[in-house]
């Protein structure tokens, strides 16, 4: 909330909101805190504010752990967000069982603003559905879930292989860490590519996980003497300004064209094409927030080759231009930065 020694300015970080049910996962819980917690703009504010509450008066909440927390704020904080996150929970009951809300979590939820931005972690998402925030959405939920999830909400479109999924207003997530990739994308779509890279190394994960679940789905081990394609990785990001041609990829790895496709795919989620196009999208990001050089310089820099190309590929990825992108993320003095153009993609799709 904006303090009392800043009344001129206008400043108030953006609230976030975590609603803990009983039966929650305490790592999750802790997600939202650890990522939001960590922006700070050119003055030393903090850009967000996050606060957790119950559905019922400030009190303990149950873990799946041998420990219970204490919370401090009961539903009206729903009302005060600008950002609702909810963390998986395995007491979900008749949520879980039925898809319908109990008459106390439909009560909390009613509570929230329109327009407020909705984002749910692993299971948090049956909430969401069973409350129709969903209806009609790409969902993404942990893999091991994917099915059920279909069945229980045939009007979601659940994408079982993604991280996570940006529509807007609404966001999901799969299991567990893929929590940690969707907050660092809200803060990054919030504040741009500098603001979140550096939230990711003060707690020490990667900015962004290459490909989707479908890389952490049980299959049988490959044996232990086939290589892997992470020489070809390290190779071709180095050389992102050049044309790379996939048997260029297969050779590192000493691997036919064929193997190596498979093999790519089987770690990474995508194919060695659509791995290229998210880096160099994630290259040409970095340099139109953080240099002045010319959009046509950028394209060359990060293997679009043309202007035209790296737009049309920004258009896809983003939903915006590149011009638009600078505009809207370049960093500065000014104090946190505009909240960007929505986006429809998982962690698969956004490089």
């Amino acid at each position: 909330m904006q303090s009392a020694s800043e009344p001129a300015t206008g400043f108030r970080p953006h609230r976030v909101v975590v609603l803990a049910l009983d039966g929650l996962l305490p790592f999750e819980l802790g997600i939202p805190h650890r990522i939001f917690g960590r922006p700070k703009d050119a003055r030393g504010r903090h850009l967000y504010e996050v606060v957790t509450c119950s559905i019922r008066p400030p009190g303990s909440v149950e873990t799946d752990a041998d420990f219970a927390i204490d919370v401090r704020y009961g539903p009206e904080a729903l009302a005060t967000a600008d950002t609702v996150v909810v963390p998986a929970s395995y007491e979900l009951g008749p949520v879980y069982e039925e898809g319908v809300l109990t008459p106390e979590l439909a009560a909390a939820l009613a509570r929230i603003r329109p327009g407020t931005r909705l984002t749910a972690i692993c299971t948090g998402g049956y909430v969401l559905a069973a409350a129709g925030h969903l209806d009609g959405r790409p969902a993404a939920t942990h893999w091991a879930d994917a099915d059920r999830f279909q069945r229980l909400f045939p009007r979601i479109r659940v994408d079982p292989d993604v991280l996570f999924i940006d529509d807007g207003d609404v966001l999901t997530s799969a299991g567990v860490a893929a929590g940690i990739d969707l907050c660092l994308h809200m803060v990054r779509r919030d504040h741009g590519t500098a603001v979140a890279n550096e939230v990711a190394r003060r707690t020490v994960v990667p900015p962004h996980r290459d490909g989707g679940q479908a890389q952490y789905i049980h299959r049988p081990l490959p044996e232990p003497q086939l290589a892997t394609t992470t020489t070809a990785r390290a190779w071709a990001l180095g050389r992102l300004h050049e044309p790379i041609q996939l048997r260029d990829m297969a050779e590192q790895e000493a691997m036919s064209v064929r193997t190596f496709t498979r093999r790519f795919r089987e770690e990474t989620g995508v194919s060695p094409g659509q791995w290229l196009t998210q880096q160099r999208v994630e290259r040409a990001r970095h340099l139109l927030e953080s240099t002045d050089l010319s959009v046509d310089q950028i394209a060359r820099d990060a293997g679009f080759g043309t202007a035209q190309s790296m737009r049309q590929h920004l258009q896809t990825a983003l939903g915006v231009t590149p011009t638009a992108y600078r505009r809207t993320f370049r960093t500065g003095d000014s104090g946190p930065g505009v909240v960007g153009t929505p986006q429809r993609l998982g962690a698969a799709r956004h490089g």
